[in-house]
């Protein structure tokens, strides 16, 4: 998910009653909800080292209690720095544990995206997806906000009119908050269940299916966009549930499975390859023909016969478009690999950058 949900869930996961046992409960729990993600680091050695880490190490059972580690003493730093002393005492133990909670909701909340976690790596790189929520959800941004400001609210009139104000406040908008969300969570799985099984039963018998996927749109748990693969095309849809409806062409939507080219091969043994390929679900690989890299900046420009093959990796999870319009260029998350007439692998990019 977006920082923003993960943020606000770990809040509001204290709220629920775990800020009552120890001081910087909320800060703590809203830090680990947010941890995981420190892996955006590895970016600044190249976008293909920063995709090969993303959801890596940091978003392991094995890895977060060691970044619950790290939240706690940077509690312990701020509670030697602070002024005055909190309303209940700090104590450590408790908020390692809320600690390792917060990290495991963070994978949590990742595991229900279609872009998926690996917990069980190093020891398991296969990644796990529950393809149930899109990556930013304004269902979970509204309901986990209101409840965060809700009590705030209520606050500033009881203090208008006098009433006494609770030391620990909104542990009620919070449970309620959590309940909404498993409830929008159980309506959301019934309804992906309910898409891969209409497409099952509208997918025509010309090629028996080897696997069928439905991915989430970001609002309505009743549309979602299906993938079938067959033997030798993939078949893309969208899904109505309310109707029982799945539209597609054969024109537009069927990606027919292309042979491979000696450059293909060589791309996908590439270290771009490798990643890409062990990752995606739904891999599509071109040769594009040839193509030399985008210039650098202020390179002379040449009307030379190119000399590399470009071969182009996408997963279809993202070939599609939440928003209408949204993605009339190349799909997110594809990538290039620019591959020399005797194999070797000349250049590498994720989108438009390169890893250098």
């Amino acid at each position: 998910m977006e920082p923003v949900t993960h943020f606000l869930s770990g809040a509001i996961l204290s709220r629920a009653g775990f800020n009552r046992k120890t001081a910087y409960a909320t800060l703590a729990m809203t830090l680990a909800a947010e941890m995981p993600d420190l892996d955006i680091l590895w970016y600044m050695r190249g976008p293909v080292a920063g995709f090969q880490h993303h959801r890596g190490i940091t978003h392991t059972f094995l890895g977060a209690p060691f970044e619950a580690v790290v939240v706690v003493a940077a509690m312990w730093l701020f509670h030697r720095l602070r002024k005055g002393t909190p309303p209940i005492p700090p104590r450590w133990g408790w908020l390692w544990f809320f600690s390792v909670l917060g990290v495991l909701l963070h994978i949590l909340l990742d595991f229900t995206n279609n872009y998926g976690v690996r917990p069980f790596f190093p020891f398991d790189p296969r990644w796990h997806t529950w393809n149930i929520v899109y990556i930013v959800d304004p269902f979970l941004l509204i309901a986990l906000s209101g409840c965060l400001i809700l009590p705030f609210i209520f606050g500033l009139a009881d203090g208008e009119i006098g009433g006494k104000r609770s030391l620990f406040r909104g542990r009620g908008f919070a449970v309620a908050a959590l309940v909404l969300i498993a409830l929008y969570y159980a309506v959301r799985n019934a309804e992906h269940e309910h898409a891969i099984h209409i497409t099952q039963l509208a997918h025509p018998g010309d090629e028996p299916a080897i696997r069928i996927a439905a991915e989430p749109y970001p609002i309505s748990p009743f549309h979602w966009h299906a993938i079938v693969e067959t033997r030798d095309y993939f078949q893309t849809a969208d899904v109505s549930n309310w109707t029982d409806q799945v539209t597609s062409s054969d024109a537009n939507d069927r990606i027919d499975k292309t042979a491979v080219t000696p450059a293909v091969a060589a791309a996908k043994q590439s270290w771009l390859g490798r990643v890409y390929l062990g990752w995606a679900q739904f891999p599509v690989t071109r040769d594009v023909g040839r193509e030399d890299p985008p210039d650098t900046p202020g390179a002379p420009q040449t009307d030379a016969q190119p000399a590399l093959e470009r071969v182009d990796f996408e997963d279809l999870r993202f070939a599609y478009s939440a928003i209408p319009g949204a993605n009339e260029g190349r799909p997110p998350l594809s990538a290039s690999v620019y591959v020399a007439p005797n194999g070797q692998i000349e250049a590498q990019f994720m989108g438009d950058a390169e890893q250098k």
